[in-house]
């Protein structure tokens, strides 16, 4: 029989690349479901912030940020910003290029992650922000 389960959380994050890994909170959702086999799918509600993964250690936190800022400079011109004069439009390409959401396959009842690959959330906008995380569970 299928079941599905979600949960809502929410985490407060600095500008620009206030980060934060959430694999524990997604390990522990799976754990607790019972389900061993099936997929869980997480999201970061909002266009100005990513969840995806990466080793979370200083060093490859800060490569992935030096790309960021090579592919969509903070100092550059954008539409959006003229439009409507935030001065976050590389924050919403940033977050396109990243994506919101990300599926993880479950079995034997664990997220299927490497050892060295965790879940991480980042706000991408020019202020700090209070991001809502979302995570949906569908499985036997």
């Amino acid at each position: 029989m299928t079941t599905t389960l979600q949960k809502t959380w929410s985490l407060p994050l600095e500008e620009e690349y206030g980060h934060a890994d959430v694999t524990e909170d997604i390990e522990t959702l799976v754990l607790e479901s019972g389900i061993t086999t099936g997929v869980v799918t997480v999201a970061l509600v909002g266009s100005t912030g990513t969840v995806t993964t990466i080793e979370y250690e200083s060093g490859a936190m800060s490569d992935l940020r030096g790309a960021l800022d090579r592919l969509a400079p903070t100092n550059i011109s954008y539409g959006h910003d003229q439009r409507w004069g935030d001065g976050n439009g590389f924050s919403h390409v940033r977050s396109a290029l990243l994506k919101t959401s990300i599926s993880i396959p479950v079995i034997a009842s664990r997220p299927t992650l490497g050892t060295w690959q965790q879940v991480v959330v980042i706000n991408l906008d020019n202020r700090p922000r209070t991001r809502e995380i979302v995570a949906v569970l569908v499985g036997d």
